[in-house]
C-alpha cells in the first residue's frame, strides 16, 4: 500500500470516527485548535485568501516547517469549504491534497494554492486547513471567514516574500522588503498610522479603558504593485486597492529585534503583567535600567540561577505572544498575548462566529478556567477579539502570577 493510500485511510478513519467517535459530528466550533498556540508544534498553518470576485477566492494555504527538515508524507493534508461554524464536517466536504497540489516546496514552507466556489447569496462561508500528522495522530487546524458579519472584505491583492511565498508573519521588521501582487491595476494605496498602544488591563479589571480622542493617520499615497517595496516605519500600514472600499491589508512594522525584546526600556515594560504597580514604577524611573532590572530579578527568587530561568522563560512567552497575536498591536498588548504569558498555552481553543474561548486545566467541568475573547468587527483585520473581563478571573490570575515570582512557572 502506498503512502498516499495509508494517509487517506488514516485520514478516514480518523473523520468517520472509528477511531473517535466523538469526531463524528464535528464542526469548526467543536475542533479544539489549541495546537495553532502549541509551543511544541511541529507546523504552522495558515489561510491567506485573495478575493478574485464577489463569489470567488484563491486560498493560499500555507504551512510552515517549524521542525527540522519534516517529510511531507508523515502529514496528510485537507481543506473545507463550510457554511457556519456548526456546519457538520463531513467526508463529502473534505479534500484531500497531496504533494501534487502543491505550489511552492521551499526550505520553510509547504504552500497550496486552490481556488474556491461560494454561493453568491451565502451569509457566512468558513475555509478550514486541516494537517494530520500520522505518527501521533495530532490534528492541526487554522479556520478562517471567507464572508461573515465581521469580515468587511478580503483584499484582491497579497503580499509576498522575495521567493514568492505570500507573507504568512503577523509582522514586518522595519527596513524589510514586501512584494505586493495585484491583478486590479499598477497601483496600490497606503495609510500609515504611528499610534503607540497602551498596556492592557488585567482581566479582572472591568473598567473601559481609555480611547484616543483622535487616530492619527498619515496618507502615503499610491506605490507600484508588483515592485518590491520596504517600510522604515514602525506603526502599522493600512493597505488597499481601492480606497473607496473597506477592505485592505492590515501590516504590522517593529523594531528589528521583534518578536523578542530589543532593549532594557522594553523589558521594563513587559515586566508589568507578573509585577506590583510600586515595583514597576521603580523601574519605569531607574535611571540605570540594566541594574534594576537586575536587582527586581534577585528580588524575586533570591537565586542567581532561578533567576536566570525565570527571565529566560517569561521572555520565551513573550517572544511567543509577538509571533501568534500580533495585530496592529504588539501581541504581548494584545489581550490574547496578555494571557496566553501569564497562563501560558491553553489546554482547548475553540472558535466560533462571534468568539474565541480558550479552556485551561481542571479534572471536571466545575475546575475548568475559561477566557472568551469577544469578536469585534473592525475594518483592519477581521481577527480582532477583546477579552470579556470578570473579577472572577482574580484568583486564578494571582496564584499564576505568584507562581512566575517564585520563579516555578515551565511551559
Amino acid at each position: 500500500m502506498n503512502h498516499l493510500k495509508i494517509r487517506t485511510l488514516i485520514f478516514s478513519i480518523l473523520l468517520t470516527g472509528f477511531i473517535l467517535p466523538a469526531y463524528s459530528q464535528k464542526n469548526v466550533g467543536n475542533l479544539n485548535q489549541a495546537l495553532r498556540y502549541s509551543r511544541y508544534s511541529r507546523i504552522a498553518l495558515k489561510i491567506i485568501p485573495i478575493k478574485e470576485s464577489a463569489t470567488r477566492f484563491k486560498l493560499q494555504c500555507l504551512v510552515e516547517k517549524i521542525e527540522d527538515k519534516p517529510d511531507f508524507n508523515t502529514y496528510s493534508f485537507s481543506y473545507s469549504i463550510l457554511e457556519s461554524y456548526e456546519d457538520e464536517i463531513t467526508s463529502e466536504k473534505t479534500n484531500l491534497l497531496t504533494r501534487d497540489n502543491l505550489k511552492y516546496d521551499t526550505e520553510r514552507h509547504w504552500v497550496f494554492e486552490i481556488p474556491v466556489e461560494i454561493l453568491e447569496d451565502e451569509q457566512t462561508s468558513i475555509a478550514l486547513f486541516t494537517a494530520l500528522d500520522t505518527r501521533q495522530g495530532d490534528e492541526y487546524n487554522f479556520s478562517i471567514d471567507l464572508k461573515s458579519s465581521y469580515v468587511s472584505g478580503h483584499p484582491d491583492f497579497g503580499a509576498y516574500f522575495a521567493n514568492n511565498v505570500a507573507f504568512d508573519q503577523n509582522y514586518l521588521n522595519t527596513g524589510e522588503f514586501l512584494l505586493f501582487k495585484s491583478d486590479g491595476g499598477p497601483n496600490l494605496h497606503l495609510f500609515y498610522y504611528p499610534i503607540d498602544f497602551e498596556v492592557p488591563f488585567p482581566p479582572m479589571e472591568t473598567k473601559s479603558p481609555s480611547i484616543p480622542k483622535e487616530l492619527q493617520v498619515v496618507d502615503e499615497g499610491d506605490f507600484l504593485a508588483n515592485v518590491p517595496k520596504s517600510f522604515d516605519k514602525k506603526g502599522y500600514y493600512f493597505i488597499q486597492s481601492d480606497t473607496s472600499k473597506t477592505s485592505g491589508l492590515i501590516l504590522k512594522t517593529t523594531h528589528e529585534a521583534f518578536p523578542k525584546v530589543k532593549d532594557w526600556d522594553e523589558m521594563v515594560e513587559i515586566v508589568t503583567y507578573i509585577s506590583t504597580r510600586k515595583e514597576h514604577e521603580t523601574l519605569l524611573l531607574a535611571e540605570d535600567k540594566k541594574k534594576a532590572l537586575d536587582e527586581y530579578w534577585y528580588g524575586l527568587t533570591r537565586n542567581p540561577d532561578v533567576a536566570k530561568d525565570l527571565i529566560r522563560e517569561y521572555f520565551r512567552q513573550v517572544e511567543f505572544a509577538n509571533i501568534l497575536f500580533t495585530d496592529f498591536k504588539e501581541g504581548w498588548k494584545t489581550d490574547k498575548g496578555m494571557v496566553y504569558i501569564v497562563m501560558g498555552a491553553p489546554q482547548d481553543v475553540n472558535f466560533y462566529l462571534d468568539r474565541e474561548v480558550w479552556t485551561y486545566g481542571g479534572m471536571d467541568e466545575s475546575s475548568k478556567i475559561r477566557f472568551t475573547f469577544a469578536r469585534v468587527k473592525n475594518i483592519l483585520t477581521p481577527h480582532y477579539y477583546v477579552l470579556n473581563r470578570s473579577r472572577a478571573y482574580q484568583p486564578v490570575w494571582f496564584k499564576n502570577i505568584s507562581i512566575w515570582r517564585s520563579g516555578k512557572m515551565a511551559f
